[in-house]
C-alpha cells in the first residue's frame, strides 16, 4: 500500500493572501510616497490639505469594512475577494486622472496628456480653487480605493479560517498580514522611482494593475478546502481538527443569516473593536505620515536615496512581526495556554515594544536613524498585535459571523485611525506656524513628539481593556 503524503496547498492559499496584502498596502502608499514632492507642488497643497484627504480615506475605508465584511459573508470568500480587489484596482487608478480632471476644471483643458495638465494648471492665477478641486478629485478617487480595499482583510480572514485550523492561524494571518510590511518596503524602492521618471501619475497606474493581475490567480487557484483537487484527504482532515468548529460550506451553499445588530450584544465583538480603535490608527499614522516626517524634520525627501533607504530599513526592521505568529504556539504547544490565553500573552509582550517610540523623537536630534530604527520596531509590533487581534475572531466567532465581526473591528479601526491623521495634520500646520514649544521641542518637531507619545501607549491601554473585557476564552455558539 503506498502511503500518500499530506498535501500542503493551504500554503499555497496563503501566499495569495500575502500577495493581496502586499498589493493593497504599495496601493495605499502611492499617495503617502507622492504628495510631498510631486503632487503638492502642482496643487499646492498643505500638510492640513493631505490629512484632510487621508482622515476621509480612514472614514470611507472604516465605514466600508463593516458592510464589506457583510458582504463578504454574503457572497462567500471567493467572489467576495474579487469584488474587493478589482474596485480598490479601479480606484487606484482613478488617481492617475485627477490632474487632468483638475485641469478640465479650472482651465478648460480636458483633452491634454499629464504633461499638458501640468501646463494648464500652472497656468491658473486662482490657486484655492486649485487647491479646492484637486483635493475634491483625490478624495474621490480615495473613496473608491476605499471602499474596495475594505474587502481585504474580512476575506482574508475568513479564508485563513476556512484553509487553517485554530492553533496555526496566527501564523498564517502573520505571513499574510507581512504582506503589509513587504508592501510598504516595497513601494519606497519603486514608487518614487516611476514617479521621477514617468510621473507620479504612472506610479498610480502600474501599482493599481496590479490587482487585476492577482485577480486571474485568485479565480483559478481558490476553492473550498474540501471541494479542491489539490486538498487531499490527509490535509483536509488536519484543516478541520477542531472538534468546536462547524462545517466549511460549500460555495453557493447559504449559512445561517448574521445579524449585524446582534453581533453587538456580545462582549467579544466590543473587546475586538476596541483593541482595533485604538491601534489601528498607530500603524496608519507610521505609513502616511514618515515620508512626511523625514523629509519636514530631517529634510530628507522620499526620493531621495538616503529617504528611500530610511523607509526601507524602516520596513526591513517591521518584517520582525512574524515572530508574531509564533509566539501564540509556543505559549499552546509547550505551556498548555488555549488559543485565546495564548494570543493575549503575546498580546501585552507587543504592547510593550511600542514604549521606545517614546525616545525617539529626543534621540533623533542626534541622528535620524534612531527614530526610524525605534519606529521600526514599534511597526514590527503593531503587525505581530495585528495577527494576533485578527485571530482572536476566529478563536471566538464561528466561521459565519467572521468576516462580519472583522468588518465591525475595521469600522472601529478607521474612525481611530480618522482621528489620528487629521488631527495630525491639522497639529502639524499649527505647531508649525506658531513655533508652538512643548517638551523642549519647537514647530513640527513639537508636534511629531505629542503624536508619538499617543502611539507608544496606545496598545498597553487597548489590552488592558480587552483583558477586561473578555478575561478568558468563550466561544460564540449564536
Amino acid at each position: 500500500m503506498t502511503n500518500v503524503k499530506k498535501s500542503t496547498y493551504r500554503w499555497s492559499i496563503c501566499m495569495l493572501l500575502f500577495f493581496a496584502t502586499t498589493i493593497n498596502y504599495m496601493d495605499r502608499q502611492v499617495l503617502s510616497l507622492t504628495w510631498k514632492d510631486f503632487i503638492s507642488p502642482e496643487f499646492h497643497w498643505t500638510n492640513s490639505d493631505y490629512g484632510l484627504i487621508t482622515a476621509l480615506f480612514s472614514i470611507f475605508y472604516a465605514v466600508s469594512m463593516l458592510f464589506a465584511g457583510r458582504l463578504v459573508d454574503w457572497l462567500d470568500t471567493k467572489k467576495g475577494f474579487l469584488w474587493a480587489i478589482g474596485v480598490w484596482s479601479v480606484g487606484a487608478v482613478l488617481h492617475a486622472f485627477c490632474g487632468i480632471a483638475t485641469s478640465g476644471i479650472v482651465a478648460g483643458e480636458w483633452f491634454v496628456g499629464f504633461h499638458g495638465a501640468k501646463e494648464a494648471i500652472a497656468g491658473v492665477n486662482d490657486v484655492s480653487r486649485v487647491i479646492n478641486v484637486s483635493v475634491v478629485l483625490f478624495i474621490f478617487a480615495r473613496f473608491v480605493l476605499a471602499v474596495g480595499e475594505a474587502g481585504n482583510f474580512p476575506a482574508a480572514i475568513k479564508a485563513t479560517a476556512e484553509y487553517f485550523p485554530k492553533k496555526d492561524r496566527a501564523l498564517s494571518t502573520s505571513i499574510f498580514n507581512a504582506g503589509a510590511t513587504v508592501g510598504a518596503l516595497a513601494a519606497p524602492l519603486t514608487i518614487p522611482i516611476i514617479a521621477q521618471k514617468w510621473g507620479w501619475e504612472m506610479s498610480f497606474i502600474i501599482i493599481g494593475a496590479l490587482g487585476f493581475v492577482w485577480m486571474g490567480f485568485w479565480n483559478f487557484m481558490y476553492k473550498k478546502p474540501h471541494e479542491h483537487p489539490k486538498v487531499n484527504k490527509d490535509e483536509l482532515e488536519y484543516i478541520m481538527q477542531d472538534n468546536d468548529q462547524e462545517p466549511v460550506l460549500a460555495e453557493g451553499e447559504k449559512a445561517k443569516k448574521v445579524s449585524l445588530i446582534g453581533a453587538f450584544k456580545h462582549r467579544q465583538t466590543w473587546a475586538f473593536a476596541f483593541g482595533k480603535f485604538m491601534t489601528d490608527g498607530v500603524w496608519w499614522f507610521f505609513l502616511f505620515w514618515m515620508p512626511a516626517y523625514l523629509s519636514s524634520v530631517y529634510d530628507i525627501k522620499s526620493s531621495d536615496t538616503e529617504g528611500q533607504l530610511a523607509i526601507f530599513v524602516l520596513y526591513v526592521i517591521t518584517l520582525l512581526s512574524i515572530i508574531g505568529g509564533w509566539l501564540p504556539t509556543y505559549f499552546v504547544d509547550k505551556k498548555g495556554f488555549d488559543p485565546y490565553q495564548g494570543r493575549m500573552r503575546s498580546m501585552l509582550i507587543f504592547a510593550f515594544i511600542p514604549l521606545v517610540v517614546l525616545v525617539a523623537q529626543p534621540l533623533g536630534h542626534y541622528t535620524y536613524w534612531i527614530p526610524v530604527v525605534l519606529i521600526g520596531l514599534a511597526a514590527a509590533a503593531h503587525q505581530a498585535w495585528s495577527a494576533n487581534i485578527f485571530s482572536t475572531v476566529g478563536d471566538m466567532f464561528p466561521r459565519r459571523m467572521i468576516a462580519t465581526v472583522t468588518g465591525i473591528g475595521g469600522l472601529a479601526g478607521g474612525v481611530g485611525s480618522t482621528f489620528i491623521n487629521y488631527g495630525s495634520g491639522i497639529l502639524f500646520d499649527h505647531a508649525g506656524q506658531t513655533q508652538m514649544k512643548f517638551m523642549g521641542f519647537q514647530g513640527e518637531e513639537a508636534g511629531y513628539f505629542i503624536v508619538f507619545s499617543f502611539c507608544a501607549v496606545a496598545y498597553l491601554i487597548a489590552w488592558v481593556v480587552m483583558k477586561s473585557l473578555v478575561p478568558r476564552m468563550e466561544m460564540i455558539k449564536d
